[in-house]
């Protein structure tokens, strides 16, 4: 792995500073990143089976012009073809691409762009996953919010307009327990339609409790679905297990989620060999669980603190508009979400071919919504954002672009009766 993604150590203890050391040269430290820790759930599915097959087969340098082209002509669009459609050569075939998938986006999701925000409670983490601005050798501001806090957040978030609200932690069951995300997820039912969570995965029953507490959705970036590159990037802490982080979609669904999102992080490895298993991931838990919405992400690495020469490794704009629409052509009923770490003008384009979903009014530090949203500062002390945004568009300003271009932003779609 390039040096480039570990962070500054100067703040460090010489005993912590040691440990840091051992755990990043010396690979037999580490616990095996294939095994459960005591207290994860296992769970009998195919599906990771399944996804690892077709990963570990693609071969993207086989692929021509005219598999590309047959791809698009062909009705329905198979797992051979997206793998054209993800190759190199589809790149000189972009245009047709963005072609059929605005025609499917057009067809399934009208002129419609759903809005939402995100919301982190916490930035406490175990884990030491190398390119986080979060991970727990990173020298930044922690801070945890208080239920009251968090309300305070909440009401500033839903008096702007929003009706959608994402929930976000960083992994650490000791700061942040499941009876705190919970009780969150209560106060978001107070003043939103819709609630989701992108926090640690955990067991199915956990999930149903907070489903029960006000959760609608659970969102898990695998961050890459290379389960070598895993172990480099993932050094410490629960999340390295690979595995238990693979099924955590199946097991919110067993716990009664309305829906999942799926996502690499893409620039941690072969973005296109991760765009494909995040796909395939989708396509074969949409056949086991047809009732559910599923969705798909696709971040690229953005700069973090005290490392802002993290950038995401060949994943440029055009390649990322390229596995966008091939997620369109392949999945034409998932949603596709484009966050905030990507440019204005990027996502204005993409709402018009593949994405459906947008984050507006974004900050990803802790406790700053108030001098975000007012511009009257804060008197609780903020934690350290966990990567730098590039568009901080206001929900006014979004919904006004949105319109702008001929399109209907949707605040929210579910009525509870």
């Amino acid at each position: 792995m390039k040096n480039q993604f570990f962070v500054d150590s100067e703040h460090l203890s010489p005993e912590a500073l040691a440990k840091k050391h051992r755990i990043e040269t010396d690979p037999s430290s580490r616990k095996n990143h294939m095994e459960y820790l005591p207290g994860m759930e296992i769970i009998e599915s195919d599906v990771c089976r399944n996804v690892l097959e077709q990963m570990n087969s693609f071969d993207d340098s086989k692929y021509t012009g005219e598999d590309v082209k047959a791809a698009l002509s062909h009705e329905k669009c198979t797992i051979e073809d997206f793998k054209a459609l993800l190759s190199p050569a589809a790149e000189a075939y972009l245009e047709q691409m963005a072609q059929r998938a605005r025609l499917e986006t057009s067809k399934h999701f009208g002129n419609t762009v759903y809005l939402f925000t995100p919301l982190y409670i916490a930035n406490f983490c175990e884990n030491y996953c190398v390119y986080c601005g979060f991970n727990c050798y990173n020298h930044i501001k922690r801070m945890k919010l208080s239920m009251e806090q968090i309300e305070k957040e909440m009401k500033v978030i839903a008096d702007s307009g929003m009706e959608e609200i994402l929930i976000l932690t960083g992994e650490s069951r000791a700061q942040s327990d499941i009876t705190y995300i919970g009780e969150a997820c209560k106060l978001a039912r107070k003043y939103f339609r819709m609630v989701g969570l992108e926090i640690y995965p955990v067991n199915t029953d956990e999930y149903k409790y907070l489903h029960e507490c006000g959760a609608d959705y659970v969102t898990v970036f695998q961050e890459t679905y290379d389960t070598e590159s895993y172990e480099k990037l993932h050094l410490l802490g629960a999340k390295r297990v690979w595995p238990y982080r693979f099924d955590a979609q199946e097991r919110a669904l067993m716990g009664g989620m309305r829906g999942v999102a799926f996502s690499a992080l893409l620039g941690l490895s072969d973005f296109r060999r991760d765009a494909l298993a995040s796909a395939l991931h989708v396509y074969y838990l949409q056949r086991k669980y047809p009732h559910a919405e599923m969705s798909l992400s696709c971040p690229r690495l953005r700069p973090i603190v005290n490392n802002e020469k993290i950038n995401p490794l060949d994943v440029h704009e055009k390649q990322l508009c390229q596995i966008l629409c091939a997620y369109r052509i392949f999945l034409p009923f998932v949603g596709i979400t484009v966050s905030s770490r990507e440019s204005a003008s990027f996502r204005n384009g993409i709402v018009k071919i593949a994405a459906t979903k947008v984050s507006a009014g974004v900050s990803t530090g802790i406790g700053d919504h108030e001098s975000k949203y007012t511009g009257k500062e804060s008197a609780d002390i903020q934690g350290d954002e966990q990567f730098e945004i590039d568009d901080n568009r206001s929900l006014d300003a979004m919904y006004q672009d949105i319109a702008d271009e001929g399109l209907q932003p949707v605040l929210n779609d579910y009525l509870f009766v």
